[in-house]
């Protein structure tokens, strides 16, 4: 990164202005000591990755046997076709479990600040709640949570 800075402030020397003291080297220095911390975090995940990935192909073993290349579906044995019809209010149930759980998770932030944050965000919160029920009670009405 010096080296860069240098080679910069000698290229405007030529053109008699001093990269030093001019807006652009403080944009690039604001850039660098913003993200520096990100890129090194990313550089350094990458690389780990990389050698966690790499050890595993070098010093697994694989040793196939029947119980580990037999069929299961859940943990039981297999009993029918896997091809069968599946009932698709798993899937609904599944799907509703996964939106409301994901909106229940901005509750404890919002909780946690509500002392220090403005009025607006009580009501912003307020309204979350009022949509977040609409959409509980249209998934009830429409028969959504029924188990025949």
């Amino acid at each position: 990164m010096v080296f860069i800075i240098e080679s910069l402030d000698f290229i405007y020397f030529f053109w008699g202005m001093s990269f030093k003291t001019s807006f652009y080297f403080k944009i690039f220095m604001l850039f660098f000591s913003e993200f520096s911390k990100i890129w090194i975090f990313f550089l350094l995940s990458s690389l780990l990755a990389t050698v966690i990935f790499t050890a595993s192909l070098w010093f697994s073993t694989n040793n196939p046997d029947s119980e580990k290349l037999s069929v299961y579906e859940c943990g039981f044995d297999p009993y029918e076709d896997a091809r069968n019809i599946f009932d698709v209010r798993f899937y609904l149930v599944a799907i509703l479990f996964i939106i409301f759980d994901l909106e229940a998770v901005f509750f404890f932030p919002w909780s946690l600040n509500l002392s220090i944050m403005p009025i607006e965000s009580f009501w912003c919160m307020f309204d979350f709640i009022i949509e977040l029920f609409v959409g509980f009670w249209y998934a009830w009405e429409l028969g959504a949570l029924e188990w025949d």
